[in-house]
């Protein structure tokens, strides 16, 4: 039998460096831009992670059967995960690193309100749905609420939808896997479907568009290695074994930090301002993530709390 240990302070401190590494992505991105295009940077560290992952696979004896019965699924879910990298690399051209961690990381929302259509065990309880309205007001809020003062470049709205994007196609991700025969599938394998996928779409948009950038500098290459062996690689990998050994729903409320480190860290290294409407927006938007993936913990909760 398959148990799954309690969350536990070594889960509780691989969550908090897996949502720290999560929320200094889009920083580094942003970081190193003048010196590597976003778009290069994110089709360079999926090339380099997918090798990693299959020699690990290799170094495991796991076989890499990108071929088999799976593999439409496959193509379709690595088509999501290049367009979240492809809209977030668009958004950080006009929007700050802080907007698009929050933007991107509506993802379990717009995720629970797709999977409560298609998949019966994923109905929503009443708690839930209000969490979706409260997420859904401050996306408003942190959208509309903007002051001129605020807005960075004229194109900030354009970044922070483009982040949005980026957070649904996410979504569409996880609806895909956890719908489909890729549920039954090693995780490792999922993750190399999404990672060449993103490596080739990436590189044909990056050459299309331009988008060549690099300037050979320390900086550029520190970038690279952070994104494709502690971000593509090695999170996703703790990430991974987190959710086989501990309930992957009491995990997933924790997932609420990353975009806190990713505010955070914009405004400590890229001196982003956070406006104060935006804040609020931001804090409605964590505190609806915590209703949708941590309903049933805070549920189990409170009847322990009754029980006592």
């Amino acid at each position: 039998m398959d148990v799954r240990r309690p969350v536990d302070g070594q889960a509780l401190g691989l969550m908090l460096l897996f949502c720290l590494v999560l929320g200094m992505q889009n920083v580094v991105l942003k970081l190193a831009g003048p010196d590597i295009a976003p778009l290069l940077l994110l089709a360079l560290r999926s090339g380099i992670a997918a090798c990693l992952v299959a020699c690990y696979m290799k170094w495991t004896r796991e076989p890499l059967d990108l071929a088999g019965r799976n593999w439409r699924q496959g193509l379709m879910v690595g088509m999501f995960f290049t367009f979240e990298y492809l809209f977030l690399g668009e958004a950080l051209r006009y929007t700050t690193a802080s907007h698009a961690v929050v933007f991107m990381n509506t993802a379990p929302v717009f995720a629970a309100l797709i999977l409560h259509f298609r998949v019966r065990e994923e109905r929503m309880a009443a708690a839930q749905w209000f969490g979706i309205l409260l997420a859904f007001c401050g996306i408003a809020l942190a959208f509309l609420g903007q002051s001129d003062a605020s807005v960075a470049a004229p194109d900030m709205l354009r970044g922070d939808l483009l982040a949005l994007l980026a957070g649904l196609s996410w979504a569409m991700s996880t609806v895909i896997i956890r719908s489909s025969r890729l549920a039954q599938s090693s995780a490792r394998q999922t993750l190399l479907y999404q990672l060449l996928v993103a490596f080739v779409v990436l590189s044909l948009v990056a050459g299309m568009t331009g988008q060549w950038g690099f300037n050979p500098t320390l900086l550029a290459f520190a970038s690279l290695g952070f994104q494709a062996v502690i971000v593509s690689f090695g999170a996703f990998m703790v990430w991974f074994w987190l959710i086989r050994h501990y309930s992957a729903s009491r995990i997933g409320v924790l997932g609420f930090m990353t975009p806190l480190f990713g505010v955070v860290l914009g405004n400590l290294i890229l001196d982003e301002p956070i406006e104060p409407d935006f804040l609020a927006g931001a804090l409605l938007v964590l505190l609806g993530i915590l209703l949708v993936n941590g309903h049933s913990w805070l549920k189990q909760l409170i009847a322990g709390q009754r029980t006592a």
